[in-house]
């Protein structure tokens, strides 16, 4: 097979279309299921996860106007002389990202994103870098709502409402996300 191929094939959304329609050929169709049966299962299945793929894309687009657009730098550049030290500035700015935008995965990549030309102004060691890396997975998890598209997994899997999901996965995310910061915090003074 040519490379362009197995790339074409293995590529996220090309290796789910195909799981997709292997699972509806061989757990559904040979089985003998009618094609309503089979629509009303996939309807019922995939339109749940289309909610979650829509959010976290426009979490995605989010972080791209973010860095596109030069705010990125401009944030790098102004808190480089902040007083705060940097485990805790990442874990700021990750957490700052995930209340207002909702994702986990843009928080940490927007993070990330400012984050790196500060790493190199700062000249932090690898540990201190390793410890900038946890926070900023610990600020991400903060109050997670509903932007989030695991606050929707959990809600609809747990079969939990709206308020209840807040109650206890919001709580239980942002325990997880203090906990975390003050792990890291504590690790570099002894780094």
């Amino acid at each position: 097979m040519p490379t362009d191929t197995i790339r074409f094939l293995g590529h996220p959304f090309s290796a789910l279309i195909i799981a997709t329609l292997l699972a509806i050929y061989f757990l559904c169709l040979r089985r003998g299921m009618s094609r309503d049966k089979v629509l009303e299962l996939s309807t019922k299945a995939l339109g749940p996860a289309g909610i979650i793929i829509l959010i976290t894309g426009a979490g995605g687009v989010f972080k791209e106007v973010l860095v596109d657009s030069g705010i990125g730098k401009i944030l790098a550049e102004s808190m480089a002389g902040s007083s705060l030290p940097p485990i805790f500035l990442a874990w700021l700015l990750a957490a700052i990202v995930r209340i207002t935008q909702g994702s986990a995965t843009v928080a940490m990549i927007t993070a990330a994103g400012i984050m790196a030309p500060l790493i190199q102004e700062m000249g932090l060691t690898d540990p201190h870098r390793a410890l900038v890396v946890l926070s900023i997975a610990s600020g991400a998890t903060l109050l997670s709502h509903v932007n989030d598209s695991g606050f929707w997994l959990v809600g609809k899997y747990l079969r939990m409402n709206e308020k209840q999901t807040l109650q206890s996965w919001t709580v239980m995310e942002s325990i997880i996300a203090v906990g975390g910061l003050a792990t890291t915090m504590l690790a570099g003074l002894f780094i």
